[in-house]
């Protein structure tokens, strides 16, 4: 078909355009009408995070040359994955698949939350001190090294198109920008969105220094995997401007800012709880209640 070759044959022009696109537009936004006043200098956090960004991307080039849409042509020449093995106009297949690598990034997230020693590599992008654009591009490099073993194996077992994967890649990239955003959408509006796409309200309280907070709203993409296995959480109990944003434990900005401390916090001590073995059972919250929280704040 005639667009999936244009997306496969200008793939690296078009991904980085929208990543460029994306970037430009939430940053004006957040500049513009911020949701939050920053805690940390603006300039010296985007420097650190999108440097952070730089040096996982050559990381990944280095280490997996062909990267996820390589290894979905070999998988496609191999007949590896379901989608391989039956007959489907291309959109359905793409479509589907889509659907079912969400569904693989919001389980990875999750074991990034339950296992402690993958809480201390995730850590880093929690320890932001603010929350804006950038923070959705801010992983440890050992972080995104074991997330493409995870999506690698994600593409052998589904098996999609190699369009889809692209297509993916776009999406959650765009989808991880918009909702670590800075920036607030109307009420009504938030509402009518997070039925379908996760929002910046409703991510945000996943990086709430509370603890069952942070164990909620693991979506990136779809809000639909929270909702269906019980992660979801409308609001934070502080409500949105009130609510601290981070790791209780890692408050000191050289640690937890500059790319040398990013780099070096996993293998520095742990006293943070933040795992989901720590995770405590709370009575549950009428959607009146959080309404009223978002409402409020």
């Amino acid at each position: 078909m005639v667009w999936s070759e244009l997306v496969t044959n200008h793939e690296a022009t078009i991904r980085l355009s929208f990543f460029i696109g994306i970037l430009c537009v939430m940053g004006l936004w957040e500049l513009l009408a911020p949701a939050r006043k920053p805690v940390i200098a603006k300039a010296t956090r985007w420097f650190n995070n999108l440097g952070l960004v730089v040096l996982d991307t050559i990381l990944l080039r280095f280490l997996f040359p062909a990267a996820a849409v390589g290894l979905a042509v070999i998988a496609q020449e191999q007949n590896a994955g379901l989608l391989n093995n039956v007959e489907l106009p291309l959109i359905a297949t793409t479509l589907i698949a889509i659907v079912l690598l969400d569904l693989v990034i919001y389980l990875q997230h999750v074991m990034f939350h339950a296992l402690p020693i993958l809480w201390r590599l995730h850590q880093v992008h929690h320890a932001d001190l603010d929350y804006d654009v950038t923070t959705g591009t801010r992983f440890h490099p050992i972080e995104i090294v074991i997330s493409m073993f995870v999506k690698a194996g994600a593409i052998f077992l589904i098996g999609p198109p190699v369009v889809a994967v692209i297509l993916f890649e776009i999406v959650l990239n765009a989808c991880a920008m918009f909702n670590h955003g800075n920036v607030r959408l109307p009420l009504w509006l938030d509402k009518i969105i997070r039925v379908i796409i996760v929002t910046p309200d409703m991510h945000r309280v996943h990086h709430s220094t509370i603890i069952n907070e942070a164990n909620s709203n693991f979506g990136f993409s779809l809000s639909i995997w929270d909702k269906l296995f019980g992660t979801y959480r409308a609001q934070p109990k502080l409500g949105h401007d009130d609510m601290e944003i981070g790791v209780s434990y890692a408050k000191d900005p050289k640690q937890v800012t500059w790319i040398s401390g990013l780099l070096t916090m996993p293998f520095r001590s742990n006293k943070g709880n933040y795992d989901l073995s720590h995770r405590k059972v709370e009575k549950s919250v009428s959607n009146k209640t959080n309404t009223e929280s978002r409402a409020t704040s």
